[in-house]
C-alpha cells in the first residue's frame, strides 16, 4: 500500500514538473524593436525600449531596458544624446516630439 502511494506521489509530482512552462517558452521575443506573439511580429513598447537600451549602449551609455521603461525623463535623456540614429528615430519622436526643443 505504502509502494503504491509512493508510485502515484511520484507520478503526480512529475507530470506537474514536466507541464509547468519554463522560462524560454515565456520569455518575451524582441527583435529590432518588435515582439514575436503568436507567430506574428507586432511593434510593443517594451520591445521600443529594448532597442533604445541596446542602442545607448552601443553608443556606451550604462542603461538598463528597465530604466527606460520606468523612467520617462532616462528615456527623454537618452532620446537626446542618442535619437539622431536611424534605428530609434521614431521611438525618440514619441518621446521627445520636437526634438529636445520647446515649441513646434
Amino acid at each position: 500500500m505504502l509502494k503504491a502511494m509512493m508510485f502515484v506521489l511520484t507520478a503526480a509530482a512529475c507530470v506537474l514538473t514536466f507541464s509547468q512552462p519554463t522560462p524560454l517558452e515565456a520569455r518575451i521575443v524582441c527583435k529590432n524593436g518588435v515582439q514575436k506573439s503568436s507567430g506574428q511580429w507586432i511593434v510593443t513598447p517594451y520591445c521600443m525600449d529594448a532597442l533604445l537600451g541596446t542602442v545607448a549602449r552601443q553608443y556606451g551609455m550604462r542603461v538598463s531596458n528597465r530604466t527606460l521603461r520606468n523612467n520617462s525623463n532616462r528615456k527623454r535623456h537618452v532620446c537626446r544624446l542618442v535619437g539622431q540614429d536611424i534605428r530609434v528615430r521614431d521611438i525618440c519622436r514619441q518621446v521627445n516630439p520636437y526634438g529636445g526643443r520647446f515649441g513646434p
